[in-house]
C-alpha cells in the first residue's frame, strides 16, 4: 500500500478577493503565492503552514455556475482541522460570529466536534476539533461511525 495523505483542494470561486478575505482574515490561512495572468490576481495557493499549501483558489467570474444545493454527486464538505479541544471552536465560533459567517450547524460526531459553514460561493466547510485522544479511535475504530448530534457548545 503506498503512503498516502490528502495534501490539498482546489475550489473554483467567483470574486478572488473576497474568497481571500473570508480565508485569510475569518479562517486564518496564509497566501504562499499569488497566481498572476496578464498583471492580475487569478488564484491563490493558501497554507496553514503544515505544506507549501493546502488550499488553492482559483477565479472563475461572476458568470460562473453556482454549487448546487440540492442532492448531488461530487465533494459534499471540506474538513479543516482547528484544535484538539471546544476551546477552539469556541474560539472559531465567535470569529465566524464577528465575521457576520453563518454557522449552519454544530456537530457532535463522537470522535470530532465540528462548525458547519459555507464559504462565500456556497462551497460547505466543516472546521472541527478532535475530542478523543488519536491512539484511542485508532485501537477502536468503531468510535468513528458515532451517529452525529447537535452540539451545544
Amino acid at each position: 500500500m503506498p503512503d498516502i495523505e490528502l495534501g490539498q483542494a482546489v475550489l473554483y470561486v467567483r470574486d478572488l478577493l473576497r474568497s481571500r478575505h473570508f480565508y485569510t482574515e475569518v479562517l486564518g490561512f496564509a497566501v504562499r503565492v499569488e497566481l498572476t495572468a496578464g498583471g492580475r490576481p487569478v488564484g491563490l495557493a493558501l497554507t496553514s503552514g503544515r505544506s507549501h499549501h493546502e488550499l488553492l483558489l482559483i477565479e472563475v467570474g461572476f458568470d460562473a455556475e453556482p454549487v448546487a444545493s440540492t442532492r448531488r454527486v461530487g465533494l459534499a464538505h471540506l474538513g479543516c482541522k482547528i484544535g484538539d479541544d471546544d476551546d477552539a471552536l469556541r474560539t472559531m465560533h465567535a470569529r465566524l460570529v464577528a465575521a457576520d459567517v453563518e454557522v449552519l450547524g454544530m456537530v457532535d460526531r463522537g470522535v470530532t466536534h465540528g462548525l458547519a459553514l459555507a464559504d462565500p460561493d456556497g462551497n460547505e466547510l466543516e472546521l472541527y476539533v478532535e475530542v478523543v485522544d488519536p491512539q484511542v479511535w485508532r485501537r477502536r475504530p468503531d468510535l468513528l461511525v458515532h451517529p452525529p448530534r447537535p452540539l451545544v457548545l
